[in-house]
């Protein structure tokens, strides 16, 4: 899952600075805390609130808090947990699901949500037409796949049934032993049919039913506000089957995009939650052991993309294009990373150097393939392809999100290119949402990447450079890794499947589609109001579960 940039925005800092408290000597978030109106910063203005085209984590994050699926994230480790289901269960061979709604599930408007409802929404997440980019993630189910490609036609064929209004039975091509993960996951979540039909077909993008007064939701909060570049307010549901058990009262998310106006933000008493920490205040915080400091563990990889794509370059792209289809080529761009220097000297917050595609432990698998940095060996590389000293080499562009994080890393893996290769690579720094839409249409030779696990499991990472798949940004294919994928699929004893795990990361060392940088980690200022938000892998913490016990107030 993507995760936002952050830039510098003037309007933003001044309105920072100028925010005081309330009157009483409280801050806001202190006023805020008692009335259990939470403030987070989600780092960028959402690209949408439609679950099912959403990719983003920042999004993420609001489409969990406003839509619920058949099951729910733990809110200290996220196993799954029932939700719109209240029960299942598996056949003996693993290939048939059946859930049991509840009795008590409503939409927001009153509806009841009935499997006739998740049937329309994956028919619409899998129609070829509609495009979803999460489409993969129902590709597991039987038929799915093929209706999706436009290989069939007809619905039906695919492996979804209600036999009843509360009952939905999901039939897969094969076991996976991560389903009920994979069901936690926005792409699963259902979506209210007669909304989106009063707005448009079934397949149509971009309609209003997503806005203020529009939206009819699932989950344990609903949307009042939607102010563009601002903020998103959402409020408690009261209609939702565990509304008792919600202790917010509302949540705002946001739209600050510089490290430096929300950290000030923060100190201002504005925030209870950021969404990161500038890279040079955090040694200092760590340093001094600041309370408001987390540092997390995170199932999360940097990398950089290289786009293999050549024949859907333009002319003045070619020569480009023609020169990173050469894996030499791109080898030799990966070896000439150093990595350490990244981890410590650039990012600083606890990162470690990423010599394999999936993080260390991911569902307990351990990648034995490995990257070098080897800078002579990547001069001999280059120099093999025919561009001896990066002689004859087009000049690249590498493109990132604005953030003062990306933009240091950037401006390292330039010097590191022309110092050790000769090569010559143009920066290109583009705000949060025209960069997710320049990388997902291939404008770009280099592209700053990163991805946070979708669920525990390898798969998560790997299946994303699968040829076809709606998620690979380098626009590789390659025969023999889509085969060990196929099998991994396919295998229901886990050494086997981790082994053909180990062949494909050794491919993509191979190969070098991808460039792994660091591993993550998950860093941000949390005021001690907040209780409920726990440390976990993937970054999501289930907003029913958070709650605030505000300070006593002044004087009392």
């Amino acid at each position: 899952m993507l995760r936002p940039a952050q830039r510098w925005t003037a309007a933003l800092l001044a309105l920072a600075t100028s925010l005081v408290g309330c009157g009483d000597g409280r801050t806001t978030a202190e006023k805020k805390a008692a009335e259990g109106y939470l403030i987070i910063n989600n780092m960028a203005e959402p690209s949408g609130l439609d679950p099912q085209t959403v990719t983003g984590l920042s999004e993420s994050h609001i489409v969990a808090a406003l839509f619920e699926g058949l099951v729910n994230y733990d809110p200290e480790d996220l196993h799954p947990v029932p939700g719109i289901a209240e029960s299942w269960s598996m056949s003996s061979d693993g290939k048939t699901w059946t859930f049991r709604l509840r009795a008590a599930a409503r939409w927001s408007n009153g509806d009841p949500i009935t499997a006739a409802d998740f049937l329309f929404s994956y028919e619409r997440m899998l129609r070829p037409s509609f495009g979803a980019e999460y489409g993969s993630m129902l590709h597991g189910v039987r038929g799915a796949k093929d209706f999706q490609a436009g290989k069939t036609k007809d619905f039906r064929t695919v492996g979804f049934r209600a036999p009843d209004a509360r009952t939905l039975v999901i039939e897969l091509e094969h076991p996976i032993p991560y389903f009920l993960q994979l069901l936690c996951h926005h792409s699963w979540i259902p979506v209210h049919p007669p909304t989106i039909l009063r707005f448009g077909a079934i397949d149509a993008l971009n309609t209003p039913w997503t806005r203020p007064g529009a939206m009819v939701s699932s989950g344990a909060f609903t949307l009042e506000t939607w102010e563009v570049a601002r903020r998103v307010v959402i409020r408690k549901n009261p209609l939702y089957w565990n509304a008792k058990e919600v202790s917010l009262d509302a949540v705002e998310f946001r739209a600050i995009a510089d490290l430096f106006a929300e950290e000030r933000a923060f100190r201002g008493g504005e925030l209870h939650v950021t969404g990161a920490v500038p890279p040079y205040k955090v040694a200092k915080l760590r340093a001094d052991k600041a309370p408001q400091l987390r540092i997390d563990p995170f199932l999360a990889t940097a990398f950089v993309w290289v786009n293999c794509d050549i024949q859907g370059a333009k002319p003045a792209d070619l020569a480009a294009r023609k020169a990173l289809s050469d894996p030499r080529v791109r080898r030799a761009l990966g070896m000439a990373i150093d990595r350490n220097l990244i981890a410590e000297k650039v990012l600083r917050a606890g990162e470690k150097p990423a010599l394999h595609f999936t993080p260390p432990g991911t569902g307990g698998f351990q990648a034995a393939a490995r990257w070098k940095q080897d800078a002579a060996e990547a001069r001999r590389l280059l120099a093999e392809a025919g561009y001896p000293g990066g002689k004859g080499l087009p000049k690249f562009d590498y493109l990132y999100a604005t953030s003062e994080g990306q933009q240091m890393a950037a401006q390292a893996y330039q010097e590191m290119w022309r110092r050790e290769l000769g090569v010559e690579v143009e920066l290109r720094n583009l705000e949060w949402k025209v960069y997710l839409t320049a990388m997902r249409k291939g404008e770009f030779h280099l592209c700053r990447g990163a991805w946070v696990g979708d669920y525990n499991d390898p798969n998560t990472f790997l299946e994303m450079l699968v040829t076809g798949n709606e998620l690979n940004n380098s626009n590789w294919s390659d025969a023999e890794y889509d085969r060990l994928l196929g099998l991994a699929a396919r295998e229901t004893d886990a050494a086997k499947r981790f082994g053909y795990f180990q062949l494909a990361e050794a491919r993509l060392v191979e190969q070098a589609p991808v460039l792994p940088v660091v591993f993550n980690t998950n860093k941000y200022l949390m005021r001690p109001e907040v209780r409920g938000w726990h440390p976990t892998l993937l970054d999501q913490h289930p907003l029913s579960a958070v709650r605030l016990e505000p300070a006593p107030a002044k004087g009392d």
